[in-house]
């Protein structure tokens, strides 16, 4: 993913403390509602606009679930998730990402395959 230059401001270094310090992949809603406690003042709108800055500078990722929502994540590294059908957790699932796949993928297309996207389905042990 290509990442770009911009500016750290105070907003954007308090959304990504806050997303670094859960493991929980949360939503837009929650990070404004963690973020506000210590910058009243900030809107929904501009934690959209700086959450899509953070994603641009490869400083987060988003977990992007069709038009309903997104999830963020700011370990960036390639891992896997898992989603569960019933509660709507999601969570990293830890074990070692398999660049094979890549490797098949870049022979099939014949291409380049820069990362992958990898995620599981089910339900959670509390939800099964």
């Amino acid at each position: 993913m290509k990442k770009t230059t911009r500016r750290m401001t105070k907003q954007r270094k308090k959304i990504l403390e806050v997303l670094k310090a859960t493991k929980s992949h949360p939503t837009a809603d929650w990070i404004y509602d963690q973020v506000k406690k210590e910058i009243p003042n900030i809107s929904l709108g501009t934690i959209y606009r700086n959450l899509n800055v953070l994603r641009e500078m490869g400083e987060i990722i988003e977990l992007s679930y069709g038009s309903s929502y997104s999830r963020f994540d700011a370990n960036t590294e390639n891992h896997y998730h898992f989603t569960c059908l019933e509660c709507g957790l999601v969570q990293d699932v830890d074990f070692e990402v398999d660049l094979d796949m890549d490797k098949k993928v870049n022979m099939a297309i014949e291409g380049d395959v820069k990362y992958h996207r990898c995620e599981f389905f089910g339900y959670c042990k509390e939800c099964k």
